[in-house]
């Protein structure tokens, strides 16, 4: 099976990132691409589903398999193919921004071509959505047509691991799995203890794991969790003062709720209140 959307490249436009073509390639084993240096000016991702193939550089050959991806800069050699006796299932988008390559070398994924997904299923109903929209509008729709090829990108860099310290995609789905309860308990006295039990890992692994499936610590996660809430009883709410949505969203004290607060949100409580509702 073949689906793929070729685009125009416009030279000139106002986004920020745009889709040159989109595809989904499953069981076809002559599935081979050899790409000379500079003959190619856009990024592509790749996100390998099931089957296997091999990607090719100048000092090594890797495997590819469910759940690996692989991303190229402009001008960069491509050689990678579908191996035949199990041909891979392979979803990919080639995009252009003028700002793209600083935002990719900042967050270092220039250092290699081969990333192993934490979780691949974002990824994956992205580029399949942006397929879905190119297919049946085309270009006509440039902002769709934008918005999902920036949600296919930042699916794959939020997710993405260097193969050499990807941890265990099981126990980051257990950690992930914690976030709903977590958010639903955020109110609560927060015990990293507790969390790291029902995780079934110590302390300071629960809290390597964490960082590495959501980019932030858990207490972080708490206290955007208590301040989400907070900010709702604060518009919902006008019959609760500053005090009481303090105390029922995890503080019990109102002048370190005042503070984290204004520390996150760059205004006090009391003048968020004032805004929204003057607003």
């Amino acid at each position: 099976m073949r689906r793929q959307v070729q685009l125009p490249t416009f030279t000139e436009n106002e986004y920020m990132i745009l889709p040159e073509s989109v595809g989904w390639y499953k069981d076809w084993s002559e599935h081979s691409v050899n790409r000379k240096a500079g003959s190619l000016n856009n990024f592509s991702i790749h996100l390998v589903l099931e089957g296997k193939g091999y990607l090719q550089t100048e000092k090594q050959q890797y495997t590819l398999q469910r759940g690996d991806a692989f991303l190229y800069f402009p001008m960069q050699e491509q050689r990678y193919y579908s191996d035949k006796d199990d041909p891979w299932n392979i979803r990919w988008f080639h995009f252009y921004g003028d700002t793209l390559k600083d935002y990719l070398l900042n967050k270092g994924f220039h250092r290699s071509p081969i990333w192993t997904m934490r979780q691949w299923k974002p990824l994956e109903e992205a580029i399949l959505s942006l397929l879905a929209e190119a297919e049946e509008h085309g270009f006509l729709r440039m902002t769709r047509l934008s918005t999902l090829t920036y949600a296919a990108l930042t699916e794959f860099t939020a997710h993405a691991a260097s193969p050499t310290t990807a941890k265990s995609p099981e126990t980051e789905t257990r950690i992930r799995a914690l976030l709903p309860k977590m958010q639903s308990e955020a109110a609560q006295p927060f015990d990293l203890d507790y969390w790291a039990g029902i995780a079934g890992v110590s302390t300071y692994y629960f809290c390597r794991l964490f960082r590495k499936a959501t980019q932030m610590t858990p207490m972080t996660f708490i206290t955007l969790c208590r301040l989400q809430l907070s900010k709702r009883l604060l518009l919902e709410k006008e019959e609760l003062t500053v005090r009481e949505i303090a105390e029922q969203t995890g503080y019990p004290s109102i002048s370190y709720f005042n503070k984290r607060f204004l520390e996150q949100e760059g205004m006090t409580p009391t003048e968020y209140r004032e805004l929204f509702h003057k607003r």
